[in-house]
């Protein structure tokens, strides 16, 4: 019966070591990360800076009223833009033989 505590005893003490190790090494790993964006952040600062160039041309591709092709449910069917909302990155569009209008994701939307 002793031995049953002890070893119980051992192997919760052995887990908690275990675990605190793992959070401790990964504390570790977050400070050393901490001074190597430092070096990267020039890598970093260049990527930001061609998203915005590709953006507003996302965004003024699609108008109110254009003719384009929507893919839904991975089959492509034409539809003219209702309705364009840059922010969620959403078009609204009216597909042709369809009575509602359908909320897609841009990148759903391709010029025809």
């Amino acid at each position: 019966m002793t031995m049953t505590i002890l070893a119980v005893a051992v192997l919760a003490l052995a887990l908690t070591a275990c675990e605190s190790n793992t959070e401790n090494a990964n504390s570790g790993n977050e400070n050393k990360p901490a001074a190597t964006p430092a070096v990267a952040s020039p890598a970093a600062t260049a990527v930001p800076a061609t998203s915005p160039a590709a953006s507003p041309a996302t965004r003024t591709q699609f108008k109110t009223g254009d003719k384009v092709k929507v893919t839904i449910n991975g089959s492509s069917s034409d539809a003219t833009v209702v309705s364009v909302d840059e922010k969620a990155g959403k078009a609204t569009v009216k597909i042709t033989g369809e009575k509602e209008n359908k909320t897609v994701a841009l990148s759903a939307v391709s010029k025809q």
